[in-house]
């Protein structure tokens, strides 16, 4: 694990690859923002928020990668796939791993590429603010970041464990045996919240705020445990919010009702924060919503489970993606039959 690339180096990249090079590893750091990729390179990685430093630091774009290597941390968004998975295919070899921290269900479109021995999953305990060229915000207390850390195909190899050692010069590594609990619950809080945040161009507080919007919430939720139950997946506890089970029961009036004020008191102290697919809609940009409620609604068709409000979610967020609509809450009558 010699030479280390970070593809992908937004808000999250940034932050990892200046802690990653601050403890002495070598680490290049790889993004398409050409003004992003200067700054770095002249200033050094500048982090601010939670935690102050500036690291100098390579960096590159894509097309001036050279060679080969050992260890590629994907964090690019799901809708760069198409470009990112053969540049990195280009700058790998047999020995090489390609570890996804990406939102989603990430590992599905990286085995198919690289194979399941090659992919590692990493799901990210912690978060970021992009700030601009070579800045990133980070909004985390360090004291509770954490990375889940598994195999696509579930084994614990020596290269897992030199990969944990690596991520481990950040914060604290969990080795995850139930990689896909673990992402099914990531999955579950980002297609019902973000994915509602970015129908109406609102912060989750203002989702929550509003009966008719909350209702869908719970009931996205409920959707995504009933298709992970279906695949054989048991959904991971929530570090905050406990068992997501408990929360999102949607099969009679009271049981919602009693959810949705569940919903609203474990995720309180995130009200103010906006989907980061509502920011990017907002700014024109094409969002992750394939990735997070389409890949619910991909997963639900073939395990045969109907998953109606997810499917409302990614047409009306394609409409707003398109130019057809804007995020607002008059987008609520797309949805008044699900209510």
């Amino acid at each position: 694990m010699k030479r280390i690339a970070v593809m992908g180096a937004g808000s999250l990249g940034t932050i990892f690859g200046a802690y990653l090079v601050k403890a002495g590893q070598d680490v290049e750091l790889v993004d398409a923002y050409q003004d992003h990729v200067d700054a770095l390179r002249t200033t050094g990685a500048h982090v601010v928020g939670k935690a102050e430093m500036t690291v100098p630091i390579k960096a590159c774009t894509p097309e001036n990668m050279k060679g080969i290597y050992d260890l590629i941390f994907y964090m690019a968004k799901q809708t760069f796939n198409d470009t990112a998975i053969p540049q990195m295919m280009a700058h790998i070899d047999e020995g090489s791993v390609v570890v996804t921290c990406q939102n989603g269900l990430p590992e599905r479109p990286l085995v198919k590429a690289f194979g399941p021995k090659r992919v590692y999953g990493a799901p990210v305990g912690w978060g970021a603010t992009f700030r601009g060229p070579g800045c990133s915000e980070l909004t985390s207390d360090p004291a509770v970041m954490a990375f889940y850390l598994g195999s696509a195909d579930g084994t614990v190899t020596e290269k897992l464990l030199e990969t944990k050692a690596v991520m481990e010069s950040m914060c604290p590594v969990h080795l995850a045996e139930d990689l896909m609990g673990i992402r099914w619950m990531k999955l579950l809080v980002n297609a019902s919240h973000s994915g509602l945040s970015a129908s109406f161009g609102a912060s989750f507080g203002q989702v929550w705020d509003n009966t008719q919007s909350m209702r869908l919430d719970v009931k996205i939720g409920a959707e995504c445990l009933a298709v992970a139950k279906a695949l054989g997946v048991t959904v991971a506890p929530h570090s905050q919010a406990g068992d997501l089970r408990e929360i999102f029961k949607a099969g009679s009036e009271a049981e919602l009702y009693h959810s949705m004020d569940l919903v609203r008191s474990a995720w309180k102290s995130q009200r103010g924060l906006v989907a980061s697919m509502a920011q990017d809609l907002a700014h024109g940009r094409r969002c992750e919503i394939g990735a997070i409620n389409g890949v619910v609604c991909e997963c639900g068709r073939e395990a045969g489970v109907p998953t109606p409000v997810n499917d409302r979610v990614v047409s009306v967020v394609e409409l707003i993606q398109d130019g057809d609509l804007t995020g607002s809450f008059d987008n609520l009558r797309f949805f008044k039959d699900l209510i």
